[in-house]
């Protein structure tokens, strides 16, 4: 056997690639650190807690659910804003005894809404919110909403002696009604100061009510954080209601003058402007046209506009406007190619106007119209600069999806949307799209909409990185037949990567063909009396003949899976191209065998190292293998590690369990060990305590290990990959 110095390496704070994950070993004395701490009830929902940083569980007593329901479910969920790009998703509960509930994090800052959901067979759905909270959202009674604070949420969060929100009563003549608007005054206001205040008037869209500016835009919250740090001028926010065919008598002859009448706000044009989402953009660019006189700044959110622009219209435009300014989502936007058409037809007319391009992160949702308003605000009555906000896309053209049964599914275009289709469930009354592309991983269902025979989706945008999927029709499970990939272990599902930034993204990507290691199949005789198969990658440059054997790497699937997994859905094949590609990796070769009903260490050393050994140019050195695996996986290459110390001198546990038995030899242990490395996911993956016991019991034993810190997310592919991204590099290191 070859000679080698033993170093016990623990990892320090420089990397040779993108840190993945906050650095340094977790030892006994920080264990307590990463365990989860005590709920942190939201004070005003009892049923959702923040269990960690970020993570939140909602928990529903079965009860309430059956009163509600007046049934037991056949399904229950919470369908809120936790899709990709704040899109309406599900996320199941499960039941355990008298409650329902279900993980979910980390959730960026921001605003959510959600409510609950159940499915009784034959009763069709019920949705509802917790009777016993506050209804949060008035013209949408079943829906409650979550604050989740944080440095990119800073400009929403609570300003101490902010700004003041009051119900303003009028009567409407064009409605025939009384009607109310909701009225923010500044911080300090001051009803006999010399001067009136300037005012923005706030139109909502179709659909909406009034009052949502303030229940699901946070806008109160925004005008008080732009006070607070100088962005605008001292003004009245007025939220009217646009429900009407008629803006401009609602507007101008009802709205206007009981404002004036309550509020000491100027009645000159220069000083009023006016803003609207979706028909109250519409309407925000009627007015504009009719009446350009009467306000010096507009705002289009997600807006439209099917009217003609004279060339008189666009002069007085021009003369009578400071400011007139359009804002757009994404792709996924409906209104997207309405503002490129608006956009075009003020450029035909000749009407002088900003655009903020097109907000890559979001559609149509409060996130889009919530950015556009705090952007839109400081421009009013003290100047615009022109510009877009940073990483804003400028409107090229419209945006078209290929014909539907024209291309491989799920289509991804250069900015992440993603966008499937199906004609399997041409008699189904809903489909949706199950998939890992939740907060760090978690699956969330996403209903898909009827288009013809066949059924369509666009989300997004995605991050970058890999992700699996399938379709649910009516509760039946099936694969996409236009994706070509499959999963052998799961024939439902289908996978497909998107391009991005973040480790996952970077170690996931196709590398150039020229670059790309070889995976061949090796067939071996299992202990189980049986031939099975098992993958293995060799590097692009692999020699057969060269002097050196390479070291190996035997890597382990998970329960339910098989040897195929850590191809077809870990993507373990480019992840080792792109650190190979890097330099980040030695050579090696990588054996990804079949772990099913077997007793895994015999298995490991009499059949399948054997074989490895035999077929492919590895070394026989016990300094030059290594053993790792996922969940069952890991428990394999623990017990390995236990039964046959010194075998394996590199081990990799990623979502593990169990202990160090009394019997143990902890002194063959750490001294045939070079490194014995754990990583779990966070407070979602179910192994996490049992991790946690694994790592209190190595330490009262005395056996080294390096405990790395929680990945985020659940027991899922996305905390595996990036296991295996931050483990590869430590590989055959010791001497360096």
């Amino acid at each position: 056997m070859t000679t080698r110095t033993r170093v016990r390496r623990r990892r320090g704070v420089s990397r040779r690639w993108t840190a993945l994950i906050a650095t340094g070993a977790i030892s006994a004395g920080a264990l307590l650190a990463v365990q989860p701490a005590a709920a942190d009830l939201i004070a005003d929902d009892p049923w959702i807690s923040e269990i960690s940083d970020g993570i939140y569980q909602f928990s529903v007593p079965h009860s309430v659910v059956v009163d509600e329901v007046g049934a037991v479910p056949d399904s229950f969920a919470v369908e809120g804003s936790f899709g990709p790009g704040h899109q309406s998703s599900r996320l199941s509960l499960g039941r355990d005894g008298d409650i329902w509930s279900a993980k979910i994090g980390p959730l960026d800052p921001g605003q959510y809404s959600f409510h609950y959901e159940a499915k009784v067979d034959g009763g069709g759905v019920v949705e509802f919110r917790n009777p016993e909270t506050p209804q949060a959202v008035t013209a949408q009674p079943s829906l409650s909403t979550l604050f989740v604070e944080g440095e990119s949420a800073e400009w929403l969060q609570d300003v101490p002696n902010g700004g003041e929100l009051t119900t303003l009563d009028y009567d409407s003549r064009v409605a025939h009604a009384d009607r109310a608007a909701q009225v923010w005054t500044p911080p300090n206001y001051d009803a006999n100061r010399t001067e009136p205040y300037p005012v923005l008037y706030l139109l909502q869209d179709e659909g909406q009510a009034y009052s949502e500016w303030t229940e699901l835009g946070r806008a109160a919250q925004i005008f008080d954080n732009l006070v607070s740090n100088g962005e605008i001028e001292p003004m009245v926010v007025v939220m009217g209601d646009g429900d009407t065919s008629r803006v401009d008598g609602e507007v101008l002859r009802n709205l206007i003058p009981a404002v004036e009448e309550s509020f000491h706000v100027s009645s000159d044009s220069d000083q009023r402007a006016l803003a609207g989402i979706g028909r109250g953009a519409a309407q925000t660019l009627e007015l504009m046209v009719k009446k350009s006189k009467e306000f010096s700044s507009f705002g289009s959110f997600s807006g439209h506009f099917d009217g003609f622009i004279s060339n008189g219209h666009a002069k007085q435009i021009n003369r009578n406007a400071d400011l007139v300014r359009l804002y757009v989502g994404n792709t996924t936007d409906a209104s997207y190619n309405d503002n490129v058409a608006l956009s075009e037809t003020l450029d035909a007319a000749g009407v002088e106007y900003e655009t903020d391009g097109s907000n890559p992160a979001y559609g149509d949702i409060w996130n889009t119209w919530q950015e556009a308003l705090a952007d839109f605000a400081p421009r009013l009555f003290q100047g615009s600069d022109g510009e877009m906000s940073e990483g804003h896309l400028a409107l090229d053209g419209e945006h078209s999806l290929p014909d539907a049964g024209t291309t491989p599914t799920p289509w991804i275009d250069e900015n992440g949307i993603v966008t499937f289709e199906t004609d399997e469930f041409p008699e189904a009354s809903e489909v949706v799209v199950w998939a890992n592309w939740g907060p760090a991983g978690n699956w969330l269902r996403i209903p898909m909409v009827r288009d013809g025979d066949r059924w369509r989706l666009t989300v997004g945008p995605l991050d970058g990185g890999s992700y699996y999927y399938k379709f649910t029709g009516d509760g039946v499970d099936m694969k996409d037949e236009s994706n070509p990939t499959f999963v052998n272990s799961e024939p439902t599902w289908s996978t497909f990567y998107v391009a991005g930034e973040g480790p996952r993204a970077k170690y996931t990507a196709d590398v150039a063909p020229e670059n790309r290691g070889e995976v061949t199949t090796m067939s071996y005789d299992s202990t189980a009396d049986e031939s099975r198969s098992a993958y293995v990658w060799t590097p692009s440059d692999y020699d057969p003949a060269r002097a050196e054997a390479y070291p190996v790497l035997y890597l382990q699937h998970g329960g339910g899976q098989t040897w195929s997994d850590w191809i077809q859905v870990g993507r373990a094949a480019q992840i080792l191209d792109n650190h190979y590609l890097r330099g980040s990796i030695d050579p090696m070769v990588v054996v990804m065998a079949n772990g099913n009903g077997v007793d895994f260490p015999t298995e490991i050393t009499e059949v399948i190292v054997p074989t490895a050994e035999q077929n492919y140019h590895v070394s026989g050195d016990s300094a030059d293998r290594a053993l790792a695996g996922l969940s069952m996986g890991s428990g394999h290459a623990f017990s390995t590690l236990l039964a046959h110390p010194g075998e394996f001198a590199y081990v990799g546990l990623f979502s593990t369990f169990g202990s160090v038995p009394d019997d143990a030899d902890v002194d063959a242990l750490n001294e045939g060990t070079e490194l014995l490395s754990i990583y779990s996911g966070d407070v979602q993956d179910f192994t996490l305590q049992p991790t946690l016991a694994l790592v209190e019991s190595l330490e009262e034993n005395g056996v080294d290990h390096v405990f790395h810190p929680l990945i985020p997310g659940p027991h899922s592919w996305d905390v595996w990959q990036k296991s295996l991204i931050d483990f590869l590099p430590d590989l055959f290191t010791a001497g360096e």
